[in-house]
Formats: C-alpha cells, sequence, structure tokens
C-alpha cells in the first residue's frame, strides 16, 4: 500500500547546516562528502538522533565526481545514525535541496516513513575535472587490447590537446549561454534596470548582516573548518559601491549584472529533519512549522518562449491554484536570488496583466508583494549559493522565522533552476 486513509501533516523539526563559503577559500582541500558529512553530524547531534534509524534520507549534489555515485549514503554512515538509514541521490539543479524535501515530505505524508532527512550540498572548489573523448578513447582502446602491443599503440598516437582538462560550467546544452547570459536576456525583457538590481543586492547583505549580528543565524550554522558563519556577506555594502562594478555577462554596453548583483561561486552544505506529528513528541522534538505544499515546474527557454529562469512565476501560480491561496496571504517570502534581476522578473510578471492572463491563463495578476516581506534574513546573493544546498538553507530559516513570529500563518519558497525548471512550496506556522 503506497499510502494511508488520509495523509499525514509534515512537521519540519528544525535545520542545520555549515557557513557558506566563497569558493576556493576556507573549503578548497574538502570535497562533497566531506561538507555534507559535516553538516548531517550537526543535525544528528542536535535533534539527538544518535543510534536512530530514520525512514530515509534524500538530497544530492548539481556538481559531483563519479566517486560521489552514493554520496548521501556515504556521507550519513559516518555519522551515528542508524547504519540501516537507508539514502537516495536526487538532482534538480538548483532545486535539489527543496525538491528532496519535497519527497521527504511525500513519504511522510503517505505513511511510507515516519522521519527522513532533505540535503543538499555543492562545492565549486572540487570539481570534476574530465579530459577529452579522445583521451578516454584512447584509453578505453589500450585497455582493451590483448597484447602488450596492442595496449601500447593508442598512446602512440597521444596529442597535448587530448590532455587539455574540460572544467564544468553553468552553460545551458540547449543554447550555449550561461545563466548570467540568460538572465540578461531576461533582464532586457521585463525592463529591469541595473539600479533595481544593486538596491535588491544591497538589501540582501544588509539583511543578512543584520540577522547574523542579531543571533538569528547562531543555532542554524555550525562551524565548520575554522569558519564561524556566512563569509560573503557584506555589512558595508551600499548601492553607491555596487553601482561601480562592472557587468560580467555582457560586456557591450548594455549589461546590468555584475558580481555584486548575482549570486557568488559558493561551497557548503544544509540540512532539514522533516517527520510526522507524531514521530516528533515522541521524541520529545519541538515542531517549528509545516511544510503543506510543493511544486516543480518547467519551461520553454530553448525555443525562446520563455525566459531560462522564470518557471517559479509558473509553479508558483499552479500552487496557489492548488491551495486556494492568494499571493498576498504569506507573511514572509522567501525568493533564491540566483541573480537580483531574476527575482525582479518574476515579481514583475506577477504583477503583469498580460504574462498571467497568456502564460498564466488567470483572468486578473496575482498581484505584488510588499519588498518589506521579501528574503527578510538576507538572500543567496549575500548568503552565497551552493546549488543544492539553498533548498535546505531557506527551509530551515523559514521554519525558525515563523515559528519565532506569533503573528505569522505561513511562508512562500521559490527556487529557480537550471534547465528551465523551479521549485516552490508553502510552509505554514505550527
Amino acid at each position: 500500500m503506497l499510502t494511508l486513509a488520509a495523509p499525514r501533516r509534515v512537521a519540519i523539526v528544525g535545520g542545520s547546516r555549515i557557513p557558506f563559503a566563497r569558493s576556493h577559500g576556507a573549503y578548497a582541500g574538502q570535497g562533497n562528502q566531506d561538507l555534507l558529512t559535516a553538516t548531517l553530524r550537526s543535525l544528528v547531534e542536535r535533534y539527538r538522533l544518535q543510534g536512530q534509524r530514520l525512514g530515509d534520507v534524500i538530497g544530492g549534489a548539481v556538481i559531483k565526481h563519479s566517486r560521489d555515485f552514493n554520496l548521501v549514503r556515504e556521507s550519513l554512515m559516518s555519522t551515528e545514525l542508524d547504519p540501516q538509514t537507508p539514502g537516495l541521490d536526487i538532482q534538480r539543479a538548483c532545486g535539489t535541496g527543496l525538491e528532496a524535501a519535497i519527497l521527504v515530505a511525500n513519504k511522510i505524508a503517505l505513511g511510507q516513513i515516519d522521519a527522513g532527512i532533505a540535503c543538499g550540498v555543492d562545492t565549486v572548489s572540487d570539481p570534476p575535472v574530465v579530459f577529452p573523448n579522445s583521451f578516454r578513447e584512447l584509453l578505453m582502446k589500450s585497455y582493451r587490447g590483448r597484447s602488450f602491443g596492442q595496449r601500447l599503440a593508442p598512446w602512440l598516437k597521444l596529442r597535448p590537446r587530448d590532455l587539455k582538462p574540460i572544467l564544468p560550467a553553468v552553460i545551458e546544452p540547449r543554447t550555449g549561454l550561461s545563466m548570467g547570459q540568460s538572465c540578461e536576456l531576461m533582464a532586457r525583457t521585463w525592463n529591469v534596470t541595473r539600479a533595481d538590481q544593486d538596491r535588491v543586492a544591497c538589501d540582501s547583505h544588509l539583511r543578512a548582516a543584520a540577522a547574523w549580528k542579531a543571533g538569528f543565524y547562531d543555532d542554524l550554522v555550525v562551524p565548520h573548518a575554522g569558519l564561524q558563519r556566512d563569509n560573503n556577506v557584506r555589512a558595508d555594502t551600499t548601492v553607491e559601491k555596487l553601482g561601480t562594478l562592472r557587468p560580467v555577462f555582457d560586456t557591450t554596453g548594455k549589461g546590468t549584472l555584475t558580481a555584486g548583483n548575482s549570486t557568488p561561486l559558493t561551497d557548503g552544505a544544509a540540512a532539514v529533519l522533516l517527520a510526522s506529528d507524531e514521530w516528533a513528541h515522541a521524541h520529545g522534538l519541538p515542531v517549528l512549522a509545516y511544510l503543506r505544499a510543493g511544486k516543480s515546474w518547467a519551461v520553454d527557454f530553448a525555443s525562446g518562449q520563455e525566459g531560462l529562469l522564470m518557471a517559479p512565476a509558473y509553479a508558483v501560480a499552479a500552487m496557489l491554484a492548488d491551495t486556494q491561496l492568494a499571493l498576498q496571504d504569506f507573511d514572509y517570502y522567501e525568493l533564491h536570488e540566483a541573480f537580483a534581476a531574476q527575482m525582479l522578473c518574476t515579481l514583475k510578471a506577477w504583477e503583469s496583466p498580460e504574462f498571467c492572463r497568456d502564460r498564466l491563463a488567470r483572468s486578473a495578476p496575482l498581484g505584488a508583494i510588499a519588498p518589506g516581506k521579501i528574503n527578510v534574513k538576507g538572500g543567496s546573493v549575500a548568503l552565497g549559493h551552493p546549488f543544492a544546498a539553498t533548498g535546505g538553507r531557506i527551509l530551515g530559516a523559514l521554519a525558525k522565522l515563523l515559528a519565532g513570529d506569533a503573528q505569522a500563518r505561513r511562508g512562500l519558497i521559490s527556487v529557480c533552476t537550471a534547465g528551465g525548471m523551479g521549485v516552490t512550496a508553502i510552509v505554514e506556522r505550527a
């Protein structure tokens, strides 16, 4: 049987993560398994999960070595969880962490498991460097040789170009454009200005710095490898300082995306413990909030019909229809800032009568959101964006935010991803 007679509520017990670090810095000597293991250990310790067999641990990484084919399982086996706890690797680009939470939540809601962990990790400092196909073919021909001569012959054809390494890049295979270049096209379509992007980036840094100063992240972030806190946050930034930076994706004079209003390359990991009410209460653990709904979507960006990072605009609309809620029915909005421009394009789309009518098949726009309710503890531009870890970072922080606000009822999460996809969720206060 796949389900109970009625779905159960899914409790968010809490989250834990290591500090997010600018790539090629604090975590330069560590791989995905090192970072994810440290994060899972911190969650196990915080919620006294030593010796516990959980129903599942689901997560993943966007940039993985072939050695990490069983990344989640290997990482959890280095913790004090019961080794009979299964692990599952998934990947939905930057939506991996949030998608993992939805998958764990579905298993809990359907009664398949009582508790599980959603997690994600990424490091750009330890990339899987590969060689051209010509070198791979040479190696395989040599391997298949039956005599010494047959094994040696392919090596006599080795040329320097065969050894030129190929580094992973955030390039869309269908268009040949980087994510930043794609977002530049979106910014032009939606008339998003450089000044507006810099204001979003400045707010992201100042809010993150204020949250760290106030101690909001103290029990969400565990020190690792000598790092105490996220090291990309700039408490002294200003719109004027951000305005001095040059565009990095379009240098023709028309570009508006800079290193300051885009997320930096980041290393880090995050995890969230989810459970049924009964399991949480039986183990004496708190319930901060409930994961009520989730939705994934994709858009046809390859044909140029839609912008690469616009899928969350569609996913949120569909999720609101599912739950019969309005866009304004939320106290907090966690909108992943892959680029400040991406977030601004999405907000403009929701306010556009034409977009909502022609693309979302709605009779009226979804409407506007009060800026003061968006990313109130900082966003990805400031905190960083280790691709698969961002969903866990957001979910854990939002649950804590809702639990600490007696007047709040619910929050909305929106994450755009490579491949023209988006993952969204609704979280309600316990």
